[in-house]
């Protein structure tokens, strides 16, 4: 007999992180395959990782194994998906994924897709699977495992585009949305300020997202400004409140750069 209930299996710290109005941490993994990756994310004090599908080559299999150590390490596991369609949404959320983070929002229509694909009944058409990994693999009650999902589930716009800026208030007015996260590497490119993270364009489109969200009580989230942390720290200040904070592969190579150069300087004393 198990004497655990459903909520106490399900724990989204980035949900229970932004109601609190606190920022929730996240990082990327998009280089380390095996399941240690998780606890080294909880070691470091990560609320969430996500595992990058837009911009890695894992196997679906992959993702859900990392996925599945996460939310036994206490790390939510979202997942980026590499397109919104239900084939991916679905398969990551079966897979263990607690969220998903979907590229290229570009309006209302894209944001209304995801929620569909990615929450049951009555507010999507996501196909019902049984013993998913965020139910330990047993079989609850149906109505009530498929309402605790979907009210745990974190839905990620991503806005990438000057057009979805434009149109964050449709996007955030969304049911069943929680956070517009601005892709900022992809929306300096297609403003043509390539690498301009400081750019008055980038500031005033974060306070365009911000004010949308505040105004549909929505969360705004950061993307791309790992190595900016001066301008993190603006936009947080501002109202952001979920903030990617850099990949597995960008912290190994700062802290062992770091390393080599302060090594190497001994022979240099």
């Amino acid at each position: 007999m198990h004497s655990e209930t459903l909520s106490d299996l399900i724990q989204n710290n980035v949900r229970r992180r932004l109601a609190a109005g606190e920022v929730a941490i996240s990082m990327i993994v998009r280089l380390v395959q095996s399941i240690e990756i998780a606890n080294v994310a909880k070691a470091c004090g990560f609320d969430s990782l996500y595992v990058d599908l837009e911009h890695c080559s894992f196997s679906l299999q992959t993702t859900s194994q990392i996925c599945i150590a996460a939310l036994d390490a206490g790390v939510t596991p979202f997942v980026r998906v590499p397109s919104y369609e239900a084939e991916f949404v679905s398969r990551v959320l079966d897979g263990g994924a607690m969220g998903v983070i979907a590229p290229h929002i570009s309006g209302a229509a894209d944001a209304e897709r995801v929620v569909r694909n990615a929450r049951f009944p009555p507010f999507g058409n996501r196909s019902v699977s049984v013993g998913t990994p965020q139910l330990r693999f047993r079989n609850w009650p149906l109505s009530e495992a498929r309402q605790l999902l979907n009210q745990e589930t974190t839905v990620v716009a991503m806005i990438e585009t000057p057009d979805a800026v434009e149109r964050a208030d449709e996007i955030a007015a969304v049911e069943g949305v929680d956070i517009l996260m601005i892709g900022t590497n992809d929306l300096c490119a297609e403003m043509g300020i390539d690498g301009q993270f400081e750019h008055e364009r980038v500031k005033r489109a974060y306070a365009k997202v911000i004010e949308a969200c505040r105004k549909r009580g929505k969360a705004t989230g950061i993307g791309g400004l790992a190595s900016k942390p001066r301008l993190m720290a603006e936009f947080v200040a501002a109202g952001a409140r979920y903030v990617s904070s850099g990949a597995d592969l960008s912290f190994v190579l700062a802290s062992g750069t770091a390393r080599a150069k302060e090594i190497r300087a001994l022979q240099l004393g």
